[in-house]
C-alpha cells in the first residue's frame, strides 16, 4: 500500500507540480529533476528492498520489541513526539500535538475508527494547501 501511494504521489508531484507527501517535499526542495524515467525506477527499486527486508528482518525486530516493557517503549514513544513536536513548531506544535492526541481518542471512546480523522487532510489536499 505504502508503495502504491508513492507512486500516485510521485505521478502527482510530475503532473501537477506539487508534492503531497513529506519525502516528496523533500525531493522537490532539493531540486531534482522531476524525470519519471528516473523517479519510477527508484520507487520500484526501494520497493523491491523493503519488501526483501521485511521478510528478512521483521521477525527479528518483532520479537526485539516484544521483549522489551511495553509501557516503558510507548512513554517513550510520547516523549520522543513531544519532544520533535516542540522542536520542529515550538508551542503551537505542541498544542496541534495535543488536540490530535484527544479528537483521537476521542474518536476510540465513542466507537469511531480512526481512520475516518484521516478525512481532513482532504480539503487542504483538494484546495492545493
Amino acid at each position: 500500500a505504502n508503495s502504491s501511494t508513492a507512486v500516485f504521489a510521485l505521478f502527482a508531484l510530475v503532473a501537477l507540480g506539487s508534492p503531497r507527501s513529506g519525502v516528496l517535499v523533500a525531493v522537490d526542495d532539493a531540486g531534482v529533476p522531476l524525470s519519471l524515467s528516473v523517479l519510477l525506477p527508484v520507487v520500484v527499486v526501494a520497493a523491491a528492498v523493503g519488501f526483501v527486508l521485511v521478510g528478512v528482518l521483521g521477525d527479528a525486530a518483532f520479537r526485539a520489541v516484544s521483549r522489551l516493557n511495553q509501557r516503558r517503549l510507548a512513554l517513550g514513544v510520547l516523549c520522543l513526539l513531544v519532544a520533535l513536536a516542540t522542536l520542529f513548531a515550538g508551542v503551537a506544535g505542541v498544542a496541534v500535538f495535543s488536540l490530535a492526541t484527544l479528537v483521537g481518542l476521542f474518536a476510540v471512546r465513542i466507537g469511531a475508527r480512526r481512520v475516518y480523522l484521516m478525512g481532513v487532510l482532504l480539503g487542504p489536499l483538494a484546495l492545493g494547501l
